[in-house]
């Protein structure tokens, strides 16, 4: 057991999905800082937390920084898109100053974050993924930087769309899957855990059923093994009524649903500390599949 005491910052608590991950990390024996640009719940049961300005601000990595030292925060589990890579970018400098970053690299990060890269990604690995292009050639039209449901649209009629900053991509009808993977320090994925996305909300699962599902896990270790990913990592994949299998995203960070992925494992916070930051092997238990999660609002009173 290291001697290290953990102090995590949690990006973007405010979110609807973020709470477990302010547990999470309690429960690992961290102590806690939530942060976003208000007041919210995480300010509340969170041990400390921070106001950030909006991500657009000019002096917004001056001010992380600051803040970072002098509370003396050492690790930043990154969930918040607008920032990931340039937490990726400052990850050795970072480290230089006892601040672990856990992230993958900012290769990896620029390769899923822009979707049509994800796209040709796919095809040169011979992953199923549905066609897509940089013009109004298919019905789903998507931003190619965007998260969850956000700015997506369904056009088969109308031609006359910008696709500025835009792709198009084949529309796929089948089970959606989400699937929770946490690789080690060596890249490899320790728990590749598929759920069913029973119910969605604004892009994010808020309840989920895990399954086993081969075929799906085998497409993740050949994702996994030609781009690297360090900790926590979200994909997604459609599977049609004929049994194929198409992935749509990664998004290589933790995500809101991932409660369902550690409950049906093991705490993930506790294997950064372990394997990301302190370099010692991970020992993976079973994973429950058939496990559900069921979300719901709770209230924090404060005056």
């Amino acid at each position: 057991m290291s001697n290290m005491k953990y102090k995590v910052l949690v990006e973007a608590s405010g979110s609807l999905t973020s709470g477990y991950m302010i547990k999470a990390a309690k429960s690992a024996g961290a102590e806690v800082v939530g942060s976003d640009i208000t007041e919210c719940a995480a300010s509340h049961f969170a041990d400390d937390f921070i106001n950030f300005p909006k991500s657009s601000h000019p002096d917004l990595w001056k001010i992380t920084e600051k803040e970072l030292l002098s509370r003396n925060i050492n690790v930043v589990i990154p969930s918040f898109d607008e920032t990931l890579l340039e937490w990726a970018k400052r990850k050795d400098y970072f480290r230089e100053k006892g601040i672990h970053i856990i992230l993958s690299e900012h290769n990896t990060i620029e390769k899923c974050q822009d979707k049509w890269n994800t796209f040709l990604f796919f095809k040169s690995i011979g992953v199923p993924t549905p066609e897509t292009s940089t013009e109004n050639k298919y019905p789903l039209v998507k931003p190619r930087l965007g998260r969850g449901g956000k700015g997506i649209t369904i056009n088969s009629s109308d031609k006359n769309i910008s696709m500025e900053g835009m792709i198009s991509q084949e529309y796929i009808n089948g089970e959606e899957y989400t699937i929770d993977v946490f690789c080690d320090i060596h890249h490899k994925p320790v728990y590749i855990i598929p759920r069913k996305r029973l119910q969605v909300k604004d892009g994010k699962s808020i309840n989920g059923i895990t399954v086993e599902h081969k075929g799906i896990t085998a497409l993740v270790e050949k994702i996994c093994s030609a781009l690297p990913f360090t900790g926590p990592v979200n994909m997604q994949c459609f599977e049609t009524k004929e049994g194929e299998i198409k992935f749509i995203e990664i998004n290589p960070r933790i995500a809101g649903g991932m409660a369902l992925g550690f409950a049906a494992s093991e705490n993930w916070v506790s294997l950064i500390f372990r394997n990301t930051i302190e370099k010692k092997e991970i020992h993976p238990v079973n994973v429950q599949y058939g496990l559900k999660m069921f979300r719901y609002y709770d209230e924090v009173f404060a005056r």
